[in-house]
């Protein structure tokens, strides 16, 4: 017993380039359906989305932290036990009329800005991660000129159930 195959001829050129090109479009979606498949539960995006998490939640704490206003103190030292977990956030709320007084009476301004930054230990099973960051650093007296200099600075983020937050910060060792 002989089975027959159909047979398609397509005799226009035209007609034959568009079919193999619909074909080619067909198995090409195919293909990129079936890898971003296999993709979705690869351990390492996992690990890249804890690591891109920690380094923006963890930037964001860092210019926080070196960011206060004599007229805004009570609110920016809000935001410092906000961006801060454990031993960091004690030693603010331990300081924090000190600091206070500290800015309110020499009435300076400071913020920061972030060059650089990135993450350089991720454990993202524990929730520990280390960031290391450039920032360019202002402080404005309420008289005279403001002074701008750059300071790198390491810190330990834990992650909380808020996200990320600086367990410690400190001056960067420099090479030299």
């Amino acid at each position: 017993m002989r089975i027959r195959i159909p047979v398609i001829v397509i005799t226009d050129p035209l007609k034959a380039a568009l079919t193999l090109l619909a074909l080619v479009a067909v198995v090409t979606a195919g293909w990129f359906v079936y890898d971003w498949n296999a993709a979705k539960d690869d351990p390492a995006r996992a690990v890249a989305a804890a690591r891109d998490q920690a380094l923006a939640q963890g930037r964001q704490a860092m210019v926080n932290l070196n960011t206060l206003d004599y007229r805004a103190a009570e609110r920016d030292l809000k935001v410092w036990q906000d961006s801060s977990t454990g031993e960091l956030y004690n030693q603010i709320a331990a300081g924090r009329e000190g600091l206070i007084a500290d800015v309110t009476r020499n009435k300076t301004a400071t913020s920061a800005k972030i060059l650089e930054a990135a993450i350089t230990e991720l454990d993202a099973a524990a929730g520990k991660a280390t960031i290391i960051a450039a920032l360019r650093v202002t402080v404005t007296p309420s008289t005279g000129a403001a002074t701008t200099r750059i300071s790198r600075q390491t810190g330990q983020l834990t992650r909380t159930a808020e996200g990320w937050k600086l367990a410690s910060l400190g001056q960067a060792p420099s090479g030299g």
